[in-house]
């Protein structure tokens, strides 16, 4: 039976993803720094699913479950879903929210990524790197998060480049959804500089965002916004910087309205 690993997977996308890779018959490897939510989820998709503790910063940790997930059958799909999320201004946010951010979410898509390369080889397969509608603009307010999700996707669309160049046929692919009703946005809720989360029409369910995710499977695309006319607004801002931090100070404004209401 193929395999298929998920880090990030005790709640949330990864969760969601994990279930869904679980109906289209892949045996999930369920990774998660609380090995407790892991579990959880591999209980919840039943047999062939297990579960692991992965702290994403450790890049031999990755190498492990990677180890785990090729013992039992041919690994096929590595999800990088791990992250963290802190709302502050750049220029406060403590010493530690900031190294745990980037080794997380950056570092720890790279790490997965790299050990997901070496497992599946020639043998192919998919590798899907969870960025972020943060990835596409400024986001002041998550700065850090911003910074580290541009780094998921300048790195996921320069892998896919490295592979294409050594001809090796592993697919790479790059999620940027919107504000999702997650614990991650919830557990950041309260602070204002959070306030561009709530600017959209309402906030994706983590189910809507899994499905799509899935389906990156069946075919070569690379880069996929959630939802797609969000993402064009974030590019357009993207050639002229001072305007597009007016308009997305509007979108925060705006936000701030919904944040309070919420």
């Amino acid at each position: 039976m193929d395999t298929a690993v998920v880090t990030g997977a005790g709640r949330g996308f990864g969760r969601e993803i994990a279930r869904r890779l679980a109906e289209r018959g892949y045996a999930v490897l369920v990774t998660d720094i609380d090995l407790a939510a892991a579990e959880e989820t591999a209980s919840l998709l039943g047999e062939p699913a297990w579960a692991m503790a992965l702290d994403a910063r450790n890049p031999e940790a990755h190498r492990a479950v990677a180890a785990a997930a090729v013992e039992r059958g041919p690994m096929r799909v590595w999800v990088n879903n791990a992250g963290v999320a802190r709302a502050a201004k750049a220029f406060e946010e403590p010493d530690n929210d900031v190294r745990l951010a980037v080794e997380t979410n950056l570092l720890g898509v790279m790490w997965g990524c790299r050990s997901a390369v070496t497992a599946m080889g020639d043998d192919g397969g998919h590798i899907v790197n969870i960025a972020s509608l943060s990835s596409l603009g400024p986001v002041p307010g998550l700065t850090t998060y911003a910074a580290t999700k541009h780094g998921v996707l300048g790195y996921t669309t320069s892998l896919q480049g490295d592979l294409d160049n050594a001809r090796i046929p592993i697919r790479v692919h790059a999620v940027l959804p919107d504000a999702a009703d997650t614990a991650m946005v919830r557990d950041v809720q309260d602070k204002p500089e959070a306030a561009i989360l709530f600017s959209g029409p309402r906030l994706l369910n983590a189910s809507e965002v899994a499905e799509r995710t899935v389906s990156l499977l069946d075919g070569k695309k690379i880069v996929l916004v959630i939802p797609r006319w969000r993402g064009w607004i974030a590019r357009s801002a993207a050639p002229f910087p001072r305007a597009g931090l007016k308009t997305f100070s509007l979108l925060r404004r705006l936000g701030e309205r919904k944040r309070r209401r919420q």
